[in-house]
C-alpha cells in the first residue's frame, strides 16, 4: 500500500453548544480510492469542510502529507484539489478559458503544458474549445475535476461527484477516478449516497454515524474473505431437500446460509439423494446491506 497522505486524529468539531464531529480518526493512503459514507447528517460534509480548510476543528489534527492544517496550513492545502459542491465554472467561457482563468489564480505558476496535460487526462480534447454550457453534467464533472487537479495536489476530494448523471456518466467517472487513483498516484476521497457505485468504485470505504468512526472496509479483502454467503438451490423436490440441507423452503427453492465451499458438497449431497438441482444462486453481501445494518436502516 502507498503512503499516508491524509490523517484525522481524535477530530471534533462543536457549533454552538452542540458536538457535531465527536473524535473522527482515519487515514488515506496515496494511490487509492477511498469512500467516505455515512447517513444524513452524519457529519460527512463537516469533516470535509474541515480537511479542506474551509472550517476549523475544535480539537485534534488533520495533517495532508505530513503537513498540518492546523500549524502548515498553506502547505498542507496546496496538496488538496477539491470540488465540495457542484464545479464552479463560467457556462459562457469555453473549457480552455475556464482552465486559464483558474490557472491564472494560482499560487505557483501552471504552464501551457500542464493544461494540455490535464485536458487529455480528463478525456476533453474534443470539447476543451467549445462553451461549457454546450457540455453534458458528465462533461462539466469532469472539467471541475481537471480545474481542481491543475496545481498537481496528492489528494482529490469529491463530494457527490457522480450526482445528476446517467448510468453512462457515472460509470465514465468511475472509470476514470480509478484509472486517476493508479496511474497518477493520486488518493481520491470520494463522498456519494450511491452505494451500489461506491462498492464498485473504491478500495477502502469508512462508515461514520453521528460525527463518530463506525466502521472502514477493505472492499478487495471484503470480497475475499466474507465467511457466509446466502444460497439459493433451485430443486424439484423441495420438502426432501429441506431435510436434507436443512434450509428454509421458498416454493421450488431452498434458502440456505453456507460458506462458498460448503456449496459443491450440498449440490452432491442432493444430486445423491434424487434430488435434482436445477439452479444455484449465491447472494453476497453487499455494502449497502453492511451500511444499513450499521446504520439502523437508515439511508445514505
Amino acid at each position: 500500500m502507498g503512503n499516508v497522505v491524509v490523517k484525522l486524529e481524535n477530530v471534533r468539531k462543536k457549533i454552538g453548544g452542540t458536538e457535531i464531529i465527536r473524535g473522527l480518526s482515519f487515514e488515506v493512503r496515496e494511490g487509492e480510492v477511498y469512500g467516505f459514507l455515512g447517513p444524513n447528517g452524519s457529519g460527512k460534509t463537516t469533516t470535509i469542510r474541515m480537511m479542506t480548510g474551509l472550517i476549523s476543528m475544535t480539537e485534534g489534527d488533520i495533517t495532508i502529507c505530513g503537513h498540518s492544517i492546523r500549524t502548515e496550513r498553506e502547505k498542507a492545502l496546496e496538496q488538496i484539489g477539491a470540488i465540495v459542491e457542484n464545479p464552479e465554472l463560467y457556462d459562457y467561457m469555453t473549457g480552455m478559458q475556464n482552465l486559464k482563468h483558474f490557472a491564472n489564480m494560482a499560487i505557483t505558476p501552471i504552464s501551457k503544458e500542464r493544461i494540455a496535460e490535464i485536458v487529455k487526462l480528463v478525456e476533453l480534447e474534443h470539447a476543451i474549445h467549445k462553451k461549457v454550457k454546450t457540455y453534458s453534467l458528465g462533461m462539466k464533472q469532469r472539467l471541475g475535476i481537471a480545474q481542481a487537479l491543475l496545481h498537481q495536489p496528492k489528494i482529490l476530494i469529491l463530494d457527490e461527484p457522480t450526482n445528476g448523471l446517467d448510468p453512462a456518466g457515472i460509470r465514465q467517472i468511475r472509470d476514470y477516478l480509478q484509472r486517476l487513483a493508479k496511474e497518477e498516484n493520486i488518493a481520491v476521497i470520494v463522498s456519494s449516497h450511491l452505494l451500489s457505485e461506491i462498492e464498485l468504485m473504491c478500495d477502502r470505504v469508512v462508515i461514520i454515524k453521528q460525527g463518530e468512526f463506525v466502521q472502514e472496509y477493505n472492499l478487495h479483502e471484503q470480497a475475499k474473505h466474507d465467511e457466509t454467503v446466502v444460497v439459493a438451490f433451485e430443486v424439484d423436490q423441495v420438502q426432501k431437500a429441506n431435510e436434507i440441507i436443512k434450509g428454509k423452503a421458498q416454493r421450488n427453492v431452498i434458502v440456505v446460509s453456507v460458506t462458498k465451499e460448503e456449496i459443491p458438497q450440498l449440490v452432491k449431497k442432493l444430486v445423491n439423494e434424487d434430488v435434482l438441482v436445477y439452479g444455484v444462486t449465491v447472494q453476497n453481501k453487499t455494502l449497502e446491506d453492511e451500511f444499513l445494518a450499521i446504520t439502523g436502516g437508515v439511508k445514505a
